[in-house]
């Protein structure tokens, strides 16, 4: 996930095409994230369904629908003139969903290394907050480019 994340973002700088380049490479590694976890929401919604509470309504439709926004949210992030909106929704996104990974670490679902139990939070909780970071830095907080 890191690879999707930084990826872009280091050929463009291989490429010495950093400067112009950054925002949209940045852009396109945080869409790649959000494509790569919004499709687990429909390969193996099975799986992830087993990472929400009992008490969760219908939660094979809100498997789906997070993946839906996870989806519209990597859109968001490859079109220069939403993607602030969509990096806030990203940040948004990734604090939301994150109950839902203590719990599932918790009862040890066995989907994206959660059978692991707490020691997985200790691994998913930093690249968690990387990434927000990187979101954050790279597409929030960086100068935007100016229309020409």
């Amino acid at each position: 996930m890191i690879l999707l994340l930084t990826g872009p973002v280091l050929l463009a700088r291989l490429a010495a095409r950093g400067g112009e380049v950054w925002p949209h490479a940045a852009a396109l590694g945080a869409a790649l994230c959000f494509l790569f976890t919004a499709s687990g929401h429909w390969l193996i919604d099975d799986e992830m369904v087993q990472m929400l509470p009992p008490w969760v309504p219908a939660p094979l439709l809100l498997v789906w629908a997070t993946g839906v926004m996870e989806l519209a949210i990597a859109l968001a992030l490859l079109i220069p003139a939403t993607r602030r909106m969509g990096a806030w929704a990203a940040i948004a996104a990734l604090c939301l969903f994150f109950p839902a990974n203590i719990y599932a670490a918790f009862i040890q679902a066995p989907v994206g290394g959660h059978a692991l139990g707490p020691v997985y939070l200790l691994v998913r909780a930093p690249v968690q907050l990387f990434v927000i970071l990187w979101i954050w830095r790279t597409l929030i907080g960086a100068p935007q480019p100016r229309p020409r």
